[in-house]
């Protein structure tokens, strides 16, 4: 073979050797292990990539690249939760300056909440008192059997049916009273937000 074309062999081949790499790790049986791609036994091990000369020229830990991967998508899924929050709250603002024009509205939404809250509170009173009267006819009639007669299996089903009844309505009776503490709250939190959206206008 002629020189010309030896040395020119020789200069093709000498980037390639000097891109030669290779790999080692500790397996788990406490062993070192070498190869020119990663061997089998440092799967999920922490790897060292050698320079031609031996010199380590890269760290791949398996683990902590993993936990890596991890915190940036646990940032990101942060960062997408804070954007849709910023959404919600301002589609709120734009709600609210689009509900009140004052803040005497709000007072004035409130006073209407508050007054449909207590005419519930005195239809819920009234089907009670109309369920107890119910309830004690049901009783004096019950008394006429009183050491008598076995009372009909009607009258005791209406009994035990008019207590349920009034025992629910009791129920509604409370929620509803709970009610007029949540209606603050609410038009309180819209009262301080309009007037703080107000006053960067």
């Amino acid at each position: 073979m002629p020189l010309r074309i030896l040395v020119i062999a020789a200069f093709a081949v000498a980037p390639l050797a000097a891109e030669a790499q290779s790999y080692r790790c500790v397996g788990k049986d406490g062993k070192r292990y070498y190869g020119s791609i990663v061997p089998p036994e440092c799967a999920g091990r922490p790897v060292e990539q050698l320079s031609p000369q031996g010199l380590v020229i890269k760290r791949i830990d398996p683990e902590g690249s993993e936990k890596e991967r991890k915190a940036k998508e646990a940032e990101a899924t942060a960062k997408r939760e804070q954007e849709t929050a910023a959404k919600e709250a301002e589609r709120r603002n734009r709600a609210l300056l689009a509900t009140y024009t004052s803040v005497e509205d709000v007072d004035a939404a409130r006073a209407r909440a508050i007054a449909d809250n207590k005419k519930a509170l005195a239809q819920i009173e009234e089907r009670i008192a109309a369920t107890r009267k119910r309830q004690t006819g049901y009783e004096k009639e019950l008394e006429f059997y009183t050491g008598k007669n076995k009372p009909p299996a009607k009258l005791l089903e209406d009994i035990q049916a008019v207590q349920l009844e009034l025992k629910e309505q009791q129920a509604s009776y409370e929620s509803k009273k709970k009610e007029v503490d949540a209606i603050n709250q609410k038009y309180d939190e819209d009262k301080k937000r309009y007037s703080e959206l107000t006053k960067k206008r």
